[in-house]
This record gives C-alpha cells, sequence and structure tokens, in this order.
C-alpha cells in the first residue's frame, strides 16, 4: 500500500523540524533564531491539542481504523509521534543554550540560575520573592485525603513530592507558576554591565521549601499540561435546539476542560510521583517529556523588545508592507478595479489598497449590496468598522461570520453580535461544513447598470497576519466571476452548497473534480508527446485522491513542481511513481501562506489562487473558492513568482525520496526568494515616489512658466 505515501502526523513533525533548523541557522538573527525556538515550540502545543488529541479520540470512539494512505493505525501514529518528539527534544534543548550562549558573548545577555549568582543577586531575588511573589501564590498539597487538581492547559506549575510518614503514600506540593506574575525578572544593574534574568517559575522551584516550610522536599521539578482540544462542534449541534452561537460558547468553556495528552517536566522525577501523576492526569509514561530549556519559551517577546532597540542587529532588518505599483493612491480604489484586474502581495505590500475599497464601498452612493465571508480577523479589525460604516450608510451588508475557526471561536463570536448590533445581515455557514473561503462581492449600480467589484484571496481579511504572511489578494470587475461569486453567496445564504460553476473552482462539489479534469487534461498532452506541466504552491498536501492523480501523471511524464511549506503526503522522486515530481518547502521570516495552481506549460497554463490547500477538508469538507487569473500582466506576475520561489536556494529545502528534505545547494549566486520579493516591493516604491516626484516637479515648473508668461503679458 505504501508506494509513495508520507504519513501526514509524521510530516508535519518533519515541518516542525526545518522550522527548528531556522533557529539553528547562525545566519539568522538571534532574537529571530530564538522566535524560531518559539514557534516550534507552539505549534507543537497546538500539534498535541489538535492532532494527537484527535487521535486519542479516534482509538476511543471508532477503534484502531487505519489511516488511508499508509495504513498506520492511531495507536501506531501515536507510538511514533512520541518517539520522534522525543527525539527532537534534546535539539530543541541544545538550539536554546546555543542561541543563548552566543547572547551571552557577544552581547552579554544571560539566563542566570541561582548556581551563577552573586550574594547581592540571591539577596535581591529572595526580597523579591516574599514581597512580589509569595503574596500571590496559591499553593496546594495533594494526597489521599486531599483531590488532585485540574491542572490549566499550558500553564506551568512548581511541583514537590513532600516527606510523608508512610512510605507508600506519595504527598504532592503543587504551586501555579504561570498566569499570576511577570514572567522575566530582570536583575538590577547598570546598563553597561550585563543584562542577566531569571524566569520566574524558576525561582518559585527554588524557594518551594519556603513555601512548604513544614515539609521536606524530596525532589521537585516544573511541570506543563497540554490538554486536548478537539472539540467535535457538530454532535453539539445535533444536542441542541438553540442559536449556534450560544452552542459554540458552551463548547468553549467545555475545551478547557478535555483531557491531558502531554505531561512536560524540567527535571527528572522518580518513578512513584511519575506513576502518581500518570494516574491522576490518565497519562502513559510515553506521553512525558523531559526538557532541560525553559517549558514556554514564548517570553522571548519580552527579552525581544528589551533588546531591540540597543540591539538592532539581533533581528531582521525592518521591513514594511509598501504600496502597490498597480496602485495610484491619489484615485478611489473603485475606479482603478473597474478598468483592470490588481493583485495585491502580502505582506510585501500593504493591506490598505483593499480596506480603502471597502471603505470606498461603504460611503458609495452606487454601491447597493457587500458580501463578505470572515475566518479569521485582526482584534481592531478596519475591516469589521467598514463594514458597520455600510450597514449605518444603508447599504445591504451579508456576513458570513465562520464560528468555527479553530482558537478564534470566542473572538469570531463577538465580532458576530457586533456585526449584527450594526444591521448587518451575519449567517453562520451550512451545517457539518466550514466556510474557509476569502471572498467579498460588492454590487454596484452605475448609470443603470450593474457593476460587480470581487475580490478572491489566498488569506484571511486580518491586518496584522497581512504583515508576517505571504498571500495574494485579486480585485477584479470581471462579470463572469461576479456572478459566480454572488451564486457563492447565495447558496451560503439558503444553506445550500454549490453544484455547478464556469468559471470558479468552489468546494466541495466543485473544486477536487474540476482539479482531477486539469490534471487528466495534462496526463492527455503527455501522452500525445507534448510538454505537460503541473505546477502547485500549497501550505499542505494530504488528499489521497489528488495525490494518486498526481503520481499517475508524474508516469506519464508529465513534469510537477510543488512548493509546499507544510505537510506532503505524496513522497517525490520515487522511481517508477513520482520520479517527474519535485517538492520544495520554503520556511523563513515570512509564512507562505498563498496558494497557486498552475496547469499547463507557461504559453498555455491556467493559473488560479486560492483559499484551498490539497487537503480532503479543503476539498471535499469545506466551502472554498479558486479564482482563475484571466488578465495577462497578473498572470505573467504569478509565474514569474512561483519560477523565483522556485530559484530560492537559500531557504528552499528539497524533499528526498525517503521523505526527508535537504537544503538546495545553491549553485551559482544565492537566492533568498522571500528577501528578493521585500527588495522588490521596495524598489517599486521608489519608483512611485520617483514618478510622483517628476510629476510634482513638471507641475511646479508649468506653473513657473505660466506665472512668467502673465507677468510678461502685464509688461
Amino acid at each position: 500500500m505504501n508506494k509513495y505515501y508520507c504519513n501526514r502526523e509524521l510530516s508535519w513533525l518533519k515541518f516542525n523540524e526545518r522550522v527548528l533548523e531556522e533557529a539553528r541557522d547562525t545566519s539568522v538573527p538571534l532574537c529571530e533564531r530564538l522566535l524560531f525556538a518559539s514557534i516550534f515550540q507552539s505549534n507543537l502545543d497546538e500539534f498535541f491539542m489538535v492532532r494527537v488529541g484527535s487521535l486519542y479520540d479516534q482509538t476511543i470512539v471508532g477503534g484502531d481504523e487505519k489511516e488511508n494512505k499508509t495504513g498506520m493505525t492511531c495507536g501506531e501514529q501515536l507510538i511514533e509521534i512520541f518517539k520522534q518528539v522525543q527525539l527532537l527534544c534534546p535539539v530543541r534543548d541544545k538550539t536554546y543554550f546555543n542561541i543563548m550562549t552566543e547572547l551571552e558573548k557577544h552581547y552579554n545577555i544571560k539566563q542566570v540560575d541561582f548556581r551563577a549568582l552573586s550574594a547581592e543577586e540571591e539577596s535581591y531575588l529572595q526580597v523579591f520573592f516574599r514581597t512580589e511573589i509569595l503574596p500571590l501564590i496559591s499553593p496546594q498539597v495533594i494526597d489521599k485525603r486531599n483531590p488532585f487538581p485540574f491542572l490549566k492547559n499550558k500553564e506551568i506549575y512548581a511541583c514537590a513530592r513532600l516527606d510523608s510518614k508512610s512510605v507508600s503514600t506519595v504527598k504532592i506540593g503543587l504551586v501555579p507558576a504561570s498566569g499570576a506574575f511577570q514572567r522575566v525578572i530582570f536583575l538590577p544593574g547598570n546598563e553597561n554591565e550585563q543584562m542577566r534574568f531569571m524566569l520566574v517559575e524558576e525561582l518559585i522551584l527554588h524557594y518551594i521549601p519556603i513555601i512548604f516550610e513544614n515539609y521536606k522536599i524530596i525532589e521537585k521539578s516544573l511541570v506543563r499540561i497540554t490538554r486536548n482540544a478537539d472539540i467535535n462542534m457538530e454532535e453539539a449541534l445535533y444536542d441542541h435546539d438553540v442559536d449556534f452561537r450560544e452552542v459554540m460558547t458552551e463548547l468553549l468553556k467545555k475545551r478547557k476542560k478535555l483531557s491531558p495528552v502531554r505531561m512536560e517536566l524540567s527535571r527528572k522525577l522518580g518513578a512513584e510521583v511519575v506513576n502518581y501523576l500518570c494516574i491522576h492526569l490518565d497519562i502513559s509514561e510515553e506521553q512525558i517529556f523531559k526538557l532541560k530549556s525553559p517549558l514556554d519559551l514564548s517570553f522571548n517577546s519580552v527579552l525581544r523588545s528589551r533588546l531591540e532597540p540597543h540591539y538592532p542587529m539581533l533581528c531582521f532588518p525592518k521591513s514594511e508592507p509598501q504600496q502597490s505599483l498597480e496602485i495610484v493612491k491619489s484615485e478611489p480604489v473603485i475606479q482603478q478595479v473597474l478598468r483592470k484586474d490588481i493583485l495585491l502581495s502580502y505582506p510585501y505590500e500593504s493591506i490598505k489598497p483593499f480596506l480603502s475599497l471597502l471603505s470606498e464601498a461603504a460611503a458609495d452612493p452606487s454601491v447597493v449590496s457587500i458580501k463578505i465571508t470572515l475566518y479569521r480577523l485582526a482584534s481592531n479589525s478596519k475591516v469589521v468598522e467598514a463594514l458597520i460604516a455600510a450597514a449605518e450608510n444603508g447599504k445591504d451588508v451579508f456576513v458570513l461570520v465562520e464560528l468555527r475557526a479553530r482558537f478564534d471561536e470566542e473572538n469570531n463570536i463577538n465580532w458576530s453580535e457586533r456585526l449584527e448590533q450594526a444591521g448587518c445581515t451575519v449567517i453562520y455557514g451550512p451545517e457539518n461544513i466550514k466556510v474557509h473561503s476569502k471572498l467579498l462581492l460588492i454590487t454596484r449600480k452605475s448609470n443603470g447598470k450593474v457593476q460587480y467589484i470581487t475580490q478572491i484571496g489566498t488569506g484571511n481579511y486580518n491586518e496584522k497576519t497581512s504583515r508576517l504572511y505571504t498571500d495574494f489578494s485579486l480585485l477584479t470587475a470581471d462579470t463572469n466571476l461576479g456572478v459566480e461569486a454572488g451564486t457563492v453567496f447565495n447558496a451560503l445564504a439558503m444553506g445550500t452548497l454549490v453544484e455547478n460553476t464556469e468559471h470558479l473552482l468552489v468546494s466541495p462539489l466543485c473544486l477536487q473534480n474540476k482539479i482531477l479534469s486539469m490534471m487528466d487534461y495534462e496526463i492527455a498532452m503527455a501522452e500525445s508527446g507534448e510538454n505537460a506541466y503541473i505546477g502547485l504552491k500549497l501550505n499542505s498536501l494530504t488528499d489521497k485522491v489528488l495525490i494518486d492523480k498526481l503520481a499517475e501523471a508524474s508516469q506519464k511524464g508529465v513534469k510537477i513542481q510543488m512548493i509546499i511549506r507544510g505537510i506532503c503526503c505524496l513522497a517525490a522522486g520515487i522511481k517508477g511513481y513520482t520520479e517527474n515530481i519535485e517538492v520544495y518547502s520554503i520556511v523563513g521570516r515570512m509564512l507562505e501562506h498563498s496558494r497557486i495552481y498552475i496547469f499547463g506549460t507557461s504559453e498555455r497554463a491556467k493559473v488560479y489562487i486560492s483559499s484551498a490547500d490539497f487537503m480532503t477538508r479543503n476539498t471535499i469538507r469545506r466551502v472554498e473558492v479558486a479564482a482563475p487569473v484571466y488578465n495577462k500582466n497578473v498572470r505573467e506576475r504569478i509565474l514569474s513568482i512561483f519560477n523565483i520561489m522556485l530559484s530560492d536556494n537559500v531557504k528552499a529545502r528539497k524533499m528526498q525520496p525517503d521523505g526527508t528534505y535537504i537544503i538546495k545547494e545553491p549553485l551559482g549566486e544565492k537566492l533568498n526568494s522571500q528577501e528578493y520579493f521585500i527588495h522588490e516591493a521596495y524598489e517599486s516604491a521608489k519608483k512611485i515616489l520617483t514618478t510622483a516626484e517628476t510629476k510634482h516637479n513638471i507641475r511646479k515648473n508649468i506653473l513657473r512658466w505660466f506665472k512668467k508668461l502673465l507677468s510678461v503679458k502685464k509688461k
């Protein structure tokens, strides 16, 4: 069965290992390396909460069902996951301590422990503990008479085994060590001296004998629990005859109490204590991971804010989204889109033209309606502000808010309430299917004619992530695309699915099948002796139907090049199966998020941008939209972007037949595609300024000449 397949979960772990490689890359500035280490940890947290949690649920509910590609059972996958994560723990530790060693060596920045303190520093910390920490803690003694407490997800606890009169009785002292305290404690000292700091949890653990002063401390460690967060929203809906928003609110409360799936320790504990914790948390010893580095690396942001003003070289050079060369700043965006298609490329180009488009539509007397799908939003969303303004101006504003956007549910519940209060029509989408599309439709009536302005994106309407994630936003007045976007919104309003399209690809019924047809066409071209090509840029590839079709295309002679940042369940380069397939992954300072589909060689290529990865959940279980790129200039630009990324020989890693990835050998001049696009955006912005300055100078010269002419006439 396993001819050219990779297991989804193990492929994801390989992706996260690539993130950790960035933390080990000595060419990356030190604060950025620390950030990558933190991202590695937060990625792993979510992986355990969602994927490992889901595998556990499947073992309980559905037995040990086999995964459809590699044939591994849920139990086998869990065993292999725990094995691989155990191997990554010492790599993470070494990475962290290498970074801290470099910070100390070159910048006098040191994380200290009590073995490296001066007498004055130890005195300072003891006073700090007694005055700032001790009054706020809530210690507990746990034994036969006192029940085991609920440990919060991802919170750190100081845990100690306390001396007990009975040898057979385990008595535990537990102290919450996160949440109520400042995490990083900077030791006093001259600014020119070494910057020394300690983490509050280590301070609490050190002084735990003071907290449990009536007990002898036998052993101690910091403890951190990760809980399952895989809540089943659909099942909950079957049991409630109430508003969906109320159901989601209840489910979010339930999520906080789901079972533990991992325990992390900062020190080794004896078998009796480990067994005691395993029994009360209902986990196995395979789910316990010992780390020498801090259990939570999110404090990197505190260090960064302290260091960056004094040591800017510790971070990447500042990069701000630039004005697009396609946009004339002095002219309304609506009028520009009515003339030609415009592509915005985030984060290299600014999201501001899109926000201007929404604001203009909110105030434009010709605009009849605005319809949009919202999945994730910024905390202070200008998109929502524009929609509210439009509703208050009497526009028909239709908003689909996806309440099931994982970990953004609470945020989206709040936004849906605000939009409703402003007079927007708010819906939550079809039953059992998430709406993940990034679609906006503005309908105008001008001079008796209906005009459509459609925006199709690859990423969320989120101003914050538009500065960090690479995404495309296509603005078009194409009537065909506008009409089909209207069909999508009508189906969403009716709780039905789009069953037929001519231009847009719309899952779950009109995306996978159309992609298969375009792949079949390339296969037919190859079989007839013509050059055939498929190019894909995705976050993940897991859809077995599409994987098998790609393998078939490879075997028929179709050249296939794929840039896949994360999970890839297809092993490339296997002789006789996938030898015509190349897979690359780019992990860099920006998070690669845009999706591109290319079918055909450059002279006849069909090009799409899309919100959908090639994952089963995207292709047949969600509403996604892919848009064809009809404008020649936009199409050529996207093909150019894709080819530049294929030429990356700094951050691109090539997949090997065994599923591992290696850095591409830099043949010729080094090319970091993300840095290339940053430079390109800045150069374009310079052209805009130069053009504007030239026009300004021409106007000044004309005015000067005109004044001179007038003075001559007066004489």
